[in-house]
């Protein structure tokens, strides 16, 4: 069944979904919810605390309008048989669907003093026993009632449930069935069957995940006699000694790692996992360097056609005395220009190609590919990395990541590949100044804001959100640029950039605040990965408890990228202790320890937090352990899959089993 076919599913809710990433039947019932609020009736007492009671409507509801956007609807309520006052605000357009003796289920707060009762929330039935409800991250657009109603509509006639765990590791661990599972973890019976079809989805997700893991290490195992290489060390010694600044011994050691796997006889497959600002790229480009003096091409793909173009800007200019040939392959470019970078790439004109997805363009042909370098590799799903090596014979990979974690989890987490870490930052850099504060502190961080602005300088603001989101008070993309535009009363020029825009636009916006043409910058964390503008020093970030401290270090790392002293201000109410360690280091692999210890076992229903891993349910501090035996038995249905087969075989058959894995 196709979604828009789905009972409820008109234009506008389709519409929606899409913007949730809901596309198919299959996204819609994996999208689990990010809590659930646990409703049970209680006896009527006069405390601060939140109560849910039940009973029935004891007279005629009447609503009175107070002002345009304002309305009050009221009626007495018999429960623990006493009759009470009830009031709720803007729930007017209920009054039609109340009648007397119409069993409710309310929560709000009961003041003995008046005998009232101040209801947050209504429920036209009455909740016999305990009620856990899911609540999913939604948009204004959709309801949660509505997306509850459309969950039960998807499985009603849906056959397409898989279960990836083999059935000798669901009956050894007891799992639910995955349908049984899927019912529990939408519409919970009781907490014990939530609990376990939780840790049936959490497994399964890690257990996918750590199984691709051994099986690409597996498939690398295999790759021997690889490209020949000469020991290019003296060259690159005397390249480096002619940089303009001076390597840390971090990025010395990461192109030690490199030189050796080159001339190793097996696939080069190394991670150079970075903090913000260590210097990666010219690790990059000194690899891409070595590969031209054995007369190879190289290709460095990046997630953004901004970042495209400021590398090869940089590279350029790095290598402007060398006799290197070096071209942008990007989606904005002339056919004709394109056309001419595919035949220079054919024909080997072209040594070192700098691109976006463009890169993966099935007409694009390498003539002598040797080295395929992506960056910020989280960004680009298996199947895209696969495309682009698979352009060459046995082509040497090197992944770059700016997301710093601890080594034990590295080690776990990229258990395929060899690893280099780049832990100190190049001399002249200073630490970003960081400081919390409250939202009735808002003013004093506005007027740091226009020193900045009048000194020359620009100013990052980051919201957690592109839309207003139901029931949650956090900004949102348009709601911050209000504010700020009020606030200065249009004299300062704003930007606005997230996700939902297309390429085309956002890098448009990114290249226009890097010229100067804006003095903030209002955007969602898609600048994570955005341009380095040198005379940003200020980055501002609301509702900052609702992000992960990684991904709240990569967001302060956008500024201090020169000279100038930089500044960062965590706007938050909440969680001042965790928020702490951001103000206490600027060391991005201490700060995820510390995340990792801080966060502990996690809160089962609370808000997943942005700056963990792209999973739907896991949360790998969190679930640590199970990713451990996941990993563990992932390997041994491996090895077990593997007996007594060819690898040809195999291929064909693993293949089916991993092909969702992107």
């Amino acid at each position: 069944m196709e979604l828009e076919n789905l009972k409820g599913v008109g234009p506008k809710t389709l519409e929606a979904l899409h913007k949730l990433e809901i596309y198919t039947i299959d996204d819609l019932i994996n999208y689990y919810p990010y809590r659930y609020q646990i409703l049970k009736p209680e006896k009527l007492t006069n405390t601060d605390m939140v109560l849910t009671i039940v009973g029935k409507i004891e007279n005629t509801p009447k609503v009175v309008y107070i002002k345009r956007n304002l309305n009050r609807l009221t009626f007495r309520f018999i429960t623990n048989e006493k009759i009470i006052n009830v009031t709720l605000f803007n729930r007017g357009f209920l009054k039609d669907q109340l009648a007397i003796g119409q069993d409710l289920t309310l929560t709000g707060k009961y003041n003995a003093k008046t005998n009232s009762f101040v209801a947050s929330d209504i429920r036209l039935k009455k909740i016999e026993d305990t009620l856990i409800e899911p609540k999913y991250h939604l948009i204004k657009e959709i309801k949660n009632n509505l997306f509850l109603k459309l969950i039960d509509e998807a499985m009603k006639n849906y056959e397409g449930i898989t279960d990836y765990i083999p059935q000798t590791l669901s009956e050894s661990y007891h799992f639910l069935s995955k349908d049984s599972a899927l019912k529990e973890i939408h519409k919970p019976t009781n907490m014990q069957l939530l609990k376990k079809a939780q840790l049936k989805f959490i497994y399964e997700e890690l257990f996918i995940f750590t199984f691709k893991i051994n099986y690409l290490k597996y498939k690398n195992s295999l790759e021997h006699d690889f490209l020949k290489r000469t020991n290019q060390k003296q060259l690159i010694e005397t390249f480096i000694n002619d940089l303009p600044f001076t390597l840390t011994f971090d990025q010395q050691t990461a192109i030690d790692d490199i030189l050796q796997d080159f001339i190793h006889p097996k696939r080069m497959n190394r991670l150079i996992l970075g903090d913000v600002g260590s210097g990666k790229t010219i690790v990059a480009f000194t690899a891409m360097y070595a590969n031209y003096l054995d007369n190879y091409q190289s290709v460095l793909m990046v997630p953004t056609e901004i970042l495209a173009k400021q590398h090869y800007e940089n590279i350029k200019n790095l290598f402007s005395k060398y006799s290197l040939n070096i071209k942008l392959l990007i989606g904005n470019m002339q056919k004709s220009e394109k056309q001419q970078i595919l035949e220079d790439v054919k024909n080997h004109k072209i040594d070192i190609l700098i691109g976006t997805h463009a890169v993966l363009n099935e007409e694009l042909e390498f003539a002598n590919l040797g080295l395929v370098i992506t960056d910020e590799q989280h960004r680009f799903g298996v199947n895209q990395r696969n495309n682009l090596q698979n352009k060459g014979q046995k082509v040497d990979v090197i992944y770059l990541s700016a997301t710093p974690i601890p080594r034990t989890y590295a080690l776990t987490l990229y258990g395929d590949m060899d690893t280099s870490i780049i832990k100190t930052k190049p001399k002249g850099r200073k630490e970003v100044v960081t400081e919390i504060k409250k939202e009735s502190e808002l003013k004093e961080v506005l007027f740091k804001v226009l020193e900045e602005i009048k000194a020359g300088h620009q100013v990052y603001v980051v919201a957690p959100s592109i839309l207003d989101s139901e029931g949650m008070e956090i900004e949102n993309v348009d709601s911050l640029k209000e504010k700020f535009t009020k606030a200065f009363k249009g004299i300062v020029k704003i930007g606005i950039l997230h996700g939902k825009q297309k390429a085309k636009d956002k890098d448009n916006v990114l290249q226009d605040f890097a010229n100067k043409k804006y003095n903030i910058l209002i955007s969602t964390t898609v600048i994570e990965i955005g341009i380095d503008v040198g005379n940003a020093t200020m980055m501002i970030i609301f509702n900052a408890e609702r992000f992960g401290l990684a991904t709240l270090h990569q967001l302060r790392g956008r500024v201090g990228r020169s000279s100038l002293t930089s500044y960062c201000y965590l706007i938050s109410n909440y969680e001042k202790e965790r928020l702490q360690v951001l103000k206490e280091s600027n060391d991005g692999f201490y700060i995820s320890q510390k995340d990792f210890e801080l966060r502990g076992e996690g809160d089962l229903f609370g808000s997943k937090q942005s700056g963990d891993m792209s999973f739907k349910i896991a949360n790998v501090q969190r679930d640590y352990k199970i990713l451990l035996q996941a990993k563990k038995d992932s390997d041994i249905y491996l090895k077990s899959l593997l007996a007594g087969k060819t690898f040809n075989n195999f291929y064909n058959e693993i293949m089916k089993k991993i092909d969702f894995i992107d």
